[in-house]
């Protein structure tokens, strides 16, 4: 059996720009996206964003670990909304603060983490799966 190969870095920093790019404009063009998505997009792509980010830490990750640690991160940054001190609101009224952390708790935003992981968890199996085929065929054909 042929293991997965290593993850492409220049793929992960893609996906993590384009990740980023389209959250942002989930959130600064809400009106020219249907309702549903402008209200869910933004916290579907920060978890995507937080699984990318880990797959360019660990290249060689286990997939499904890293979605664990992903969906872990996201949630643990949703419960600190719950903690108000001067110091974390001020941090959090500052734009990037609150794109970081968060403004308030939302059951709905842990939702949207776990659709965030998996979807990000499903487009890396498919590019590594992928990947895999056109390096087995490679090997078998001596290209």
């Amino acid at each position: 059996m042929l293991r997965t190969p290593k993850r492409s870095t220049m793929h992960g920093l893609l996906l993590l720009i384009g990740t980023v790019a389209l959250g942002l404009a989930s959130r600064r063009y809400p009106a020219v996206l249907p309702e549903f998505v402008s209200t869910y997009a933004g916290d579907v792509l920060w978890a995507s964003m937080v699984f990318w980010l880990l797959t360019l830490v660990r290249p060689n990750g286990e997939g499904r670990h890293l979605a664990a640690i992903a969906f872990a991160i996201a949630v643990a940054v949703e419960v600190s909304q719950r903690y108000h001190a001067p110091w974390i609101d001020a941090v959090r009224a500052l734009p990037l603060g609150a794109l970081a952390l968060g403004q308030g708790f939302l059951w709905s935003d842990v939702a949207c983490y776990l659709v965030g992981v998996i979807l990000a968890a499903w487009i890396d199996w498919s590019l590594r799966t992928r990947r895999q085929k056109r390096v087995a065929i490679s090997r078998e054909t001596g290209r």
